[in-house]
């Protein structure tokens, strides 16, 4: 299963290679090359697809659970002061995705989305300490019936150059569905109340609507 975001890229890709592939055999006589680009471009089209793959998570909701909202690896685990919106301080909770990883972002938790908005930024690697801050970005504050308000923002990383966005404000959400996309290699952090008890530690590799990330 593939997800939307991907089905244009998808479809022009694989056209796109078809193509290359009739007129290298058609123009190029030399069948080792020919053999060559048939490789390379198949190898580059199932990299597309598994970029695109949206595995089915099955959710038990849960408000007193807030639950990966991505695929990825845990970089950061700090008390900070969360300036854009709260002006206060909060658990930052930084999940990692490489280009390997399902870029699918998914609702941590469920209610209704009190705040969304987009920042133009720059394309700093991911991991940098600025990127949260420097970086092309969206910030979305849900409100939870047990947790209030929990925000999370989606970071371009060096190579992501689109950040897809689903929430509005006034929607009401459900946890674990889709709440957006991050093409090519990005981050997503989560800010929590200060008394959330975290259930990840650094290094972790957690799963997209599967792993839990804390509880009240």
């Amino acid at each position: 299963m593939f997800h939307k975001e991907g089905h244009n890229i998808i479809a022009v890709s694989f056209i796109t290679i078809a193509i290359i592939n009739l007129i290298s055999r058609n123009f190029i006589e030399n069948s080792t090359l020919n053999y060559f680009i048939g490789i390379i471009t198949i190898i580059i089209f199932v990299l597309i697809l598994q970029f695109f793959r949206n595995p089915k998570r099955i959710v038990k909701i849960n408000d007193n659970l807030i639950i990966s909202p991505v695929d990825g690896k845990v970089v950061a685990i700090e008390k900070v002061y969360e300036k854009e919106y709260f002006k206060d301080e909060r658990i930052q909770i930084s999940i990692f995705m490489s280009p390997l990883n399902v870029h699918v972002t998914r609702y941590a938790t469920g209610g209704k989305i009190k705040f969304s908005k987009y920042h133009p930024g720059k394309y700093l690697v991911a991991w940098h300490p600025k990127s949260s801050e420097k970086n092309e970005r969206t910030t979305v504050v849900v409100e939870n019936n047990v947790f209030g308000e929990i925000l999370y923002r989606q970071i371009a990383g060096a190579i992501a150059r689109r950040i897809v966005n689903y929430a509005k404000v006034g929607d009401e959400v459900i946890q674990g569905t889709d709440a957006g996309f991050i093409k090519f290699g990005s981050r997503v952090d989560l800010f929590l109340p200060l008394d959330s008890k975290i259930k990840v530690e650094l290094d972790q590799i957690v799963n997209g609507a599967e792993d839990i990330i804390a509880e009240k």
